[in-house]
């Protein structure tokens, strides 16, 4: 089967001087046309209908972004760190709609990408922050649950900040699996090592705060001894990959230090899980990353290995890291998370 990724024009129309802006997706793009060896299938979002972001987002906080939008020229400033302009809401829906399109081709038998913007996984299911609007990894793993049948998820938070929306949505749900390893203490401040759920979804959310300055060593054992455990206990039907590539060393405003390697290291195993778990069904869809040569190189590297094409050489390198810098947090964890105490 395929490699799909699910792009949208309409993200343009959300970008600003900011690091959350259009060229994100350009550099990608081009990163890929440029190899020709990398040559994946290509298709325009498929708009769902406003229903579908109603697995989520109550009509409220979506006729919000709507008028926020309607009124961006006056006030584009939404936050401190979130900005909003008339576009905005065309943008979201579209990102969301990607999200959902990748979830048909997996069911379908194709690894998928969406590569799209604005980001999704800091937006609560009635609050906009973050530089995100509606949760897209969120919205299709409702919609892989309600329009394809799928029962248990498990969701993958590969960015450097913790996806504080995706965990608040899913904190209660025992039939879906939060992962994030995220770097601490950073935006939001949420993400602790002893947030495990809460009621019927106590011990389905698996925070891993990496210390300030980890790497792939780090990295790459949280993963071994935690995340993987993790998966092959909860046995996910599809996985969903939230790919934020900023905590590569080169990233303007993330605090860890993985390289392009490192990444493409965590991704392989995540691939491999879905391959042993779950017939190979995994996903992909974008959240951060604002260098843009690491970003680039980062998803290019991922769409290689969904093609099963040989890994390039890294052009970025690396940078010295501890590889011990998280062995404590990994420690406690595992000694500590309800899913993964030994019965």
């Amino acid at each position: 089967m395929s490699t799909i990724l699910f792009t949208s024009t309409q993200h343009a129309a959300h970008s600003h001087r900011h690091p959350e802006h259009a060229g994100r997706i350009d550099a990608i793009l081009a990163a890929i046309a440029h190899d020709p060896t990398c040559v994946p299938m290509y298709a325009a979002s498929a708009a769902v209908p406003t229903d579908t972001l109603m697995f989520v987002h109550p009509p409220s906080h979506i006729a919000w972004v709507e008028s926020q939008s309607a009124y961006a020229e006056s006030h584009p400033q939404l936050d401190g760190d979130t900005y909003i302009l008339p576009g905005t809401g065309h943008a979201a829906h579209a990102a969301a709609s990607a999200a959902c399109n990748a979830v048909d081709a997996m069911i379908a038998g194709h690894t998928s990408f969406a590569v799209v913007r604005p980001p999704g996984h800091h937006a609560t299911a009635h609050a906009a922050m973050g530089f995100c609007f509606y949760n897209n990894v969120a919205i299709a793993a409702r919609y892989a649950q309600r329009v394809h049948g799928i029962r248990r998820i498990a969701i993958v938070d590969i960015d450097v900040h913790h996806g504080n929306g995706t965990d608040d949505i899913f904190a209660a749900d025992a039939d879906v699996l939060y992962v994030s390893s995220h770097g601490w203490p950073l935006y939001p401040g949420s993400g602790a090592r002893d947030s495990f759920g809460t009621g019927a979804g106590y011990g389905a959310t698996l925070n891993i705060p990496m210390p300030a300055q980890s790497g792939d060593g780090a990295f790459f054992h949280a993963y071994k001894n935690l995340v993987i455990p993790a998966l092959e206990r909860f046995r996910p039907e599809l996985i969903l990959l939230s790919a934020g590539f900023d905590a590569h060393w080169d990233d303007p405003i993330g605090n860890c230090r993985l390289s392009v390697n490192g990444y493409l290291d965590l991704c392989a195993l995540i691939q491999q899980a879905a391959t042993q778990l779950c017939d190979g069904r995994w996903a992909a869809i974008l959240e951060g990353g604002y260098s843009l040569r690491a970003l680039s190189t980062c998803a290019h590297g991922l769409v290689r290995s969904m093609l099963n094409l040989p890994r390039l050489p890294d052009p970025l390198g690396t940078t010295p890291s501890d590889p011990h810098r998280a062995d404590a947090t990994v420690d406690w964890i595992k000694t500590h998370h309800p899913l993964l105490i030994p019965a």
